[in-house]
């Protein structure tokens, strides 16, 4: 039993270090995003349970005295932080999903409410009638248990039920698995679990399987960070000149490529009235129109931001008759963005596409025609008007 307990706490202790170092990093860092905090919450309640887990292994090993105190306090407060973690990766998946209403004040209450309430009750239970949750020989009654797996499958349901939800309406396979991957994630956690119960019940495989399962998430995370530009959250310069760079997705057999660049008109304009902020919130603005469209069209696409006021989009339609309604609902979409979000300005784009033709075209030559075009589109827009200061 010395050597179990050896064993096992060791395993606790490097899953905790791991997840230090990676909690450690993240506090360290200047640009923590909404979903950074949520992961972070999650690393800190698993590092709790791992503690308290391999504590509760002392005193099966009998590296600890056997008593009422110690069974209690550990067995309650695995079954506090298993409803914990499972209530963090429920913040932590909302946050990546960008649920609109996470942070508004009835959602945190009802999303916290099993957590506290079966908290609650737990302890009510036991000081009410503390021989249904444990027995005169210190053993765990089946009550207990249903305490633990309740609020923990509630939540688990939250998330899968959400993230397959989205994952139907995608039409892109890598958005779909993302969808997926990050709902699944607890049922594979609860997997090693039951791997752990019923095949190896002196083997930590709940415990490697959460810290493999969480250095995957992290290692996603920081890819996601270097690939993507912080302010927009698209894809950067640098995930753009990755993407082009592989033949096979610039000739897709039986589709065209076109390559079409976009430029908010008058952006000077919108700095120099309202100041900076507000000119990240129109760059902002036009970020999730392009990503609301684009997500809602079943035409394979890329999209980034290329730098500054301008957007680039590679599209892959079966024909060319899909560009211009293409842009023409991109722009409607930013309209209506600016009329309900109240902005002070309408903002009005210039777009410019190009198609990649012959076998020894470039991207970069199809990219600087459709500049070109960009261009004269601009011209065109600002005749009509261009983006209109409203206050």
């Amino acid at each position: 039993m010395s050597e179990y307990f050896i064993y096992y706490t060791e395993a606790s202790i490097v899953c905790v270090v791991i997840f230090g170092i990676m909690l450690g990093r993240d506090l360290f860092s200047v640009d923590r995003q909404d979903k950074q905090i949520k992961y972070d919450h999650a690393l800190i309640a698993f590092m709790l349970y791992f503690v308290s887990d391999a504590i509760w292994a002392a005193v099966i090993a009998g590296m600890l005295p056997r008593n009422h105190f110690t069974v209690l306090t550990t067995n309650f407060s695995n079954c506090v932080l298993m409803s914990a973690i499972t209530y963090c990766w429920l913040r932590y998946v909302m946050a990546v999903e960008q649920v609109p209403y996470r942070d508004k004040h009835l959602c945190k209450v009802l999303t916290l409410l099993p957590f506290v309430g079966s908290t609650v009750a737990l302890i009510l239970t036991y000081l009410i009638a503390p021989r249904v949750l444990l027995s005169e020989g210190l053993d765990l009654q089946a009550p207990y248990f249903a305490f633990q797996i309740t609020v923990p499958c509630v939540y688990i349901a939250a998330v899968l039920g959400y993230t397959v939800k989205q994952a139907r309406r995608e039409e892109s396979p890598i958005e779909r698995k993302k969808h997926l991957f990050v709902g699944f994630f607890p049922l594979m956690v609860i997997l090693g679990g039951l791997i752990q119960v019923v095949l190896l019940p002196e083997t930590p495989i709940f415990c490697f399987c959460c810290a493999i399962l969480m250095l995957v998430f992290y290692i996603s995370a920081m890819d996601t960070q270097i690939s993507t530009d912080p302010l927009t959250g698209l894809n950067n310069r640098g995930q753009l000149l990755h993407y082009t760079s592989i033949r096979t997705n610039m000739r897709r057999e039986g589709r065209r490529t076109f390559v079409v660049m976009f430029d908010i008109n008058d952006f000077k304009a919108i700095n120099d009235t309202f100041g900076h902020a507000e000119g990240d919130r129109a760059l902002i603005l036009v970020a999730e129109s392009l990503r609301s469209v684009v997500r809602n069209h079943s035409t394979p696409m890329f999209l980034a931001r290329y730098g500054g006021d301008e957007f680039i989009l590679i599209l892959h339609p079966a024909s060319d008759d899909e560009v211009e309604p293409l842009i023409a609902k991109i722009r409607g979409q930013i309209e209506a963005r600016c009329r309900n979000e109240n902005a002070p300005y309408l903002l009005s784009i210039g777009a410019g596409y190009d198609e990649l033709a012959a076998k020894d075209d470039t991207f970069q030559r199809c990219m600087q025609r459709a500049d070109d075009r960009l261009y004269a589109d601009k011209a065109r827009q600002k005749k009509l008007g261009g983006t209109i200061i409203r206050a």
